[in-house]
């Protein structure tokens, strides 16, 4: 049993890891508190057994035939879940997960971040839900920006009072993310109301759409046409849940050049450039000199886009009009002259892997002034998927048994050895700040390239780097 500021919990003992699901860090964000910012939680009398983790937060299906939410499967979402070596002990290293989903899907009892794993390896970890989708990024009239960010600090908040009850340094905070958590982190190192709040962090494949308020207001008179019209405070939960899915440039209107760039994705959602909560896109604030004293891994896959490419069923795509919406000016001769003899189809995925991924992250670490590593994982387990988005989770985790390490890597012997890998440097930066290769400064771009046989390489992504540097990220809309 451990106290914490809102009253006491008893937990779990597996394999040797104490574990506690399911912890109140806000109040449920619904009725008065719907697209409100995280409030306080109740405290409780007795003891809370944190035994099962809390509900997921309102969202579609994260793929098809996956069960559909619904209101009766609770609404107090804003839960954390801690797994801890030695809750009795102290001043061990934090990690804190911050889920992907394209800032529309995600939930903490996904089963590939289960954290026994990598809490066996001598850190205190944290993962949290945290509000997705119209609910946690929808541009609402009246209601703050990003309430899916102010929900994350709200966790971070929690883990400054709490984490040293069960054995953790809240001096040595890391926060780590996949895809739109990554993109959340990036965020989170610049926004004013996170200072402090962390000492690292981790940002694996960050995403590089960040919509202007206006363009947010867009997209939620999109949804409001979706759903009839109506005040959104008003709307049915499940219904708005709907209504923000599969958005592409068929729900704008056809003079709205910005939005056509978003259909690649398609993402309904990103985080708002509001200049308050949100006061710019991290690669002109990290340039600026924000975060200086925190400590950043960032990279990506090699292969990111062949996640979509498959999911999409390998169809045929326009690389000329992709080129026209996505890329800077000349970029289509440069891509042929750096990759002599790839087809349109191959072209067209580094194109789509270097705008969705790949290129905002290796200009994350360039524009960061402080301390940064940069990497890339290679590693190819299967010709199908390759060295694909999403492949690191499950090395992250070390949840290599898992239905994505199954799917990803087709239980390659590999398998066991590269999470190895990365969940050693990744707690070993947790520990010490350094993950074990050389820091990355933009000239010599030097990399660590996670493969059967790692290797330190320098800019190994050069030709893409040459091209993007040119024009980076700036906000949609």
């Amino acid at each position: 049993m451990i106290s914490i500021d809102s009253g006491r919990v008893s937990g779990t003992q597996q394999d040797g890891i104490a574990v506690f699901k399911g912890i109140p860090f806000a109040k449920e964000p619904f009725g008065s508190l719907r697209f409100a910012a995280p409030a306080p939680p109740d405290p409780w009398d007795g003891v809370r057994e944190a035994t099962r983790f809390g509900p997921r937060p309102p969202q579609p299906p994260m793929v098809a035939g996956s069960p559909t939410w619904r209101q009766t499967d609770g609404l107090d979402c804003l839960t954390l879940n801690v797994w801890t070596p030695d809750p009795g002990g102290s001043g061990l290293p934090v990690m804190v997960w911050i889920y992907g989903g394209a800032y529309t899907v995600g939930f903490s009892d996904l089963t590939a971040y289960d954290g026994r794993t990598l809490a066996g390896q001598g850190v205190v970890v944290v993962t949290f839900n945290y509000r997705v989708g119209m609910d946690g990024y929808g541009h609402v009239p009246g209601a703050p920006a990003n309430r899916g960010l102010l929900d994350q600090v709200a966790a971070l908040s929690w883990v400054q009072r709490n984490i040293a009850k069960f054995g953790g340094d809240p001096g040595n905070v890391t926060v780590f993310g996949e895809s739109a958590g990554a993109g959340a982190i990036a965020c989170l190192m610049t926004m004013p109301l996170a200072e402090g709040l962390f000492r690292r962090a981790i940002a694996q494949s960050v995403p590089g759409m960040f919509y202007s308020p206006a363009f947010a207001a867009r997209v939620t008179e999109a949804i409001g046409r979706r759903l009839g019209g109506g005040s959104l405070y008003e709307s049915d939960i499940e219904e708005l849940v709907t209504a923000g899915k599969d958005f592409t440039d068929r729900d704008m209107p056809a003079d709205f050049d910005a939005w056509r760039p978003v259909s690649y994705a398609p993402l309904a959602f990103a985080p708002v450039v509001d200049g308050e909560v949100l006061p710019d896109t991290p690669w002109n604030a990290l340039a600026a000199g924000a975060a200086h004293g925190i400590d950043l891994i960032t990279g990506f896959t090699r292969d990111e886009y062949q996640l979509f490419h498959v999911m999409n069923g390998e169809q045929s795509h326009d690389l000329e009009r992709a080129l026209r919406d996505l890329a800077p000016d000349g970029a289509g001769a440069a891509y042929r002259e750096a990759h002599p003899g790839a087809s349109d189809e191959d072209l067209y995925r580094i194109l789509l892997s270097d705008w969705m991924f790949r290129m905002p992250s290796a200009l994350l670490a360039d524009a960061h002034t402080g301390t940064t590593y940069a990497y890339e994982l290679s590693w190819a387990p299967t010709p199908t998927w390759r060295a694909c988005h999403g492949l690191d989770v499950p090395l992250t985790f070390g949840t290599v048994e898992d239905e994505m390490a199954m799917l990803l890597a087709e239980d390659s012997p590999d398998l066991p050895a590269l999470s190895e890998q990365v969940r050693t440097a990744w707690t070993r930066f947790a520990a010490t700040g350094d993950p074990g290769w050389p820091r990355h400064d933009p000239a010599e771009a030097t990399t660590h390239v996670f493969d059967v046989r790692p290797a330190d390489v320098a800019d190994p992504e050069a030709a893409s780097r040459a091209i993007w540097s040119k024009t980076g990220f700036p906000v949609i809309g």
